[in-house]
């Protein structure tokens, strides 16, 4: 079993900046890969960030150059520092972990930017 516990999701002004946080827990014996993803209302899911094993991040374009994903590996955390929010930011973002092929959700994190 494994548990995703996110933090870090509020309300901030377009312009502001956010952190979240996604720890992982239990049964974890190797990580291939963690991110965010997030879903906006009426719109389906989508990929934001991802961090691989080997340190290899891609990126939606929508947030290149605003958003910075990293890893603590020795405490199985992911974060996710958002700069230069928008409106369209807006969105519930979801960690995602996957472990020996098995992907992992957290329960989701309200962000919201306001104009």
């Amino acid at each position: 079993q494994v548990q995703l516990v996110e933090s870090g999701g509020g309300l901030v002004q377009a312009g502001g900046s956010l952190r979240l946080s996604c720890a992982a827990s239990g049964s974890i014996f190797s990580i291939s890969a963690m991110g965010w993803y997030r879903q906006a209302p009426g719109k389906q899911r989508e990929l934001v960030a991802r961090i691989i094993s080997g340190g290899t991040t891609n990126y939606a374009d929508s947030v290149k150059g605003r958003f910075t994903i990293s890893r603590d590996n020795a405490k199985n955390t992911v974060y996710l520092e958002m700069n230069s929010l928008k409106p369209e930011d807006t969105a519930v973002y979801y960690c995602n972990v996957i472990i020996s092929v098995v992907n992992y959700w957290g329960q989701g994190t309200q962000v919201t930017v306001s104009s």
